[in-house]
């Protein structure tokens, strides 16, 4: 096989699974939105290399978590809130929602400042204008682009992240000192310690990307035609399944990637040289800018704008479908707006309360770290939901979570109940 053959090989093989890639990628690049880019940063500054080995902890968690909704969503051709309505009471369906909604809600807030915030730091442009455009930009992209149109504007937004791995080549960092860091934890019982690694639990392993990665999974067997329940309860092959695995794996394996470099960065040039109280992201970014230079500086700022940009509109739609199968209402970024006006409208609910937060004066990296927590309390609720319901013959067949899926899925809910009843006891206490 002569080179030039050789080349169009790898470029067919690469096209094969750039087209294989969907939900899982852009639900695992969401994972690392403003939020998340903040409390990695300040995990970094204040910890230095210690948290870095939850990149490599949480990694196959998040993905066989992912994975379990992933299915969820391909065999029961429901979102993850419609399916817990089929099979388990309405105080548990009502209670997931209501816990969802308050979270994203804080959580979009809190990106959208940020991205306003980012783009101050590269053209002076009033806050205000900025985050009433951000909100404007994402509402008119859910509501009035087609699915398919969307998809794919989300899928190359989720290659912003790449930024943040360029960035971590540009600064000097202690690569064997990182690496040792990686794979022998390093865990501190103090009440700094607990609040912040419960944080990093839950802007990584977070409902929202429970119920979006369930409900893209229907959205997408919608694409293929599959237009019913009926339909898409038809059959489930091995062949989609091996496709959903290898996006979800790949997208987790990015997100997870990311978080080990934004906390690798930000340890080798803020808590190197004593700047351990970072108060957002847009902070860091600016404090990396003498450390780090110019380049440096201008990569991880525009990482914030871009995944502020991936991950409201899934913050907000993810909200929305979550309520909107609690209730019964039409659903689905395939309808037109005049199909599913209570679907939209939640979504321009979730934006508009977001985006009131913003004038509120409320502490921005108390709402980051604040939301990031709240995620980490009530994900094991949700997460116990999921284990069961994915793990339950009845409703998944043959797809049901095996032995190893279902201890993993266990061991994380239980790992993150435990950390969420250590937060609370030291805030109480505190």
């Amino acid at each position: 096989m002569n080179q030039e053959s050789r080349i169009r090989q790898i470029e067919t093989k690469a096209e094969e699974y750039w087209h294989m890639m969907g939900p899982g990628l852009t639900t695992g690049a969401a994972d690392d939105d403003p939020s998340g880019i903040a409390t990695y940063s300040q995990a970094g500054a204040a910890f230095g290399f210690q948290f870095v080995w939850t990149a490599l902890f949480t990694f196959p968690f998040m993905a066989i978590v992912q994975e379990m909704c992933a299915r969820i969503g391909i065999v029961t051709g429901r979102g993850l809130a419609g399916a817990i309505s089929r099979h388990y009471p309405k105080w548990i369906l009502y209670t997931c929602a209501t816990m969802l909604f308050v979270a994203n809600t804080f959580n979009l807030g809190a990106d959208l400042g940020m991205m306003a915030r980012a783009v101050q730091l590269l053209i002076p442009i009033n806050f205000t204008v900025l985050v009433i455009g951000f909100a404007a930009l994402s509402l008119y992209l859910q509501i009035f682009t087609t699915y398919r149109a969307y998809a794919k504007v989300l899928k190359w937004l989720a290659m912003i992240l790449l930024s943040y791995v360029v960035s971590a080549f540009i600064v000097r960092i202690d690569w064997l000192e990182a690496i040792k860091h990686l794979v022998i934890p390093s865990i501190y019982f103090d009440k700094q310690s607990l609040v912040l690694l419960t944080a990093v639990l839950g802007t990584t392993i977070s409902p929202y990307l429970f119920f979006w990665q369930t409900s893209q999974e229907v959205e997408e067997q919608i694409l293929e035609g599959k237009t019913t329940i009926k339909k898409r309860e038809a059959v489930t092959t091995p062949a989609d399944i091996h496709k959903m695995r290898v996006d979800v794996w790949w997208g987790m394996l990015l997100s997870n990637a990311v978080m080990f470099f934004i906390i690798v960065v930000c340890a080798a040039t803020l808590f190197a040289h004593g700047m351990t109280d970072i108060k957002d992201a847009a902070q860091a970014a600016v404090a990396l800018k003498p450390l780090a230079g110019q380049f440096a500086y201008l990569l991880f700022t525009l990482g914030i704008i871009g995944t502020g940009m991936l991950a409201v509109p899934i913050l907000a739609g993810s909200s929305s479908y979550a309520i909107s199968e609690s209730f019964g209402w039409r659903e689905g970024l395939y309808r037109k707006f005049k199909q599913a006006h209570a679907f939209y409208g939640m979504i321009i609910l979730s934006m508009l309360v977001g985006l009131t937060m913003n004038f509120l004066h409320l502490d921005v990296i108390k709402m980051l770290i604040y939301s990031a927590v709240f995620n980490g309390l009530i994900s094991p609720f949700i997460l116990a939901v999921v284990v069961l319901m994915s793990s339950d013959r009845k409703v998944m067949g043959e797809w049901a979570n095996a032995g190893l899926s279902k201890f993993f899925g266990w061991l994380i809910t239980i790992i993150m109940a435990l950390a969420a009843i250590a937060t609370i006891w030291f805030l109480i206490k505190g």
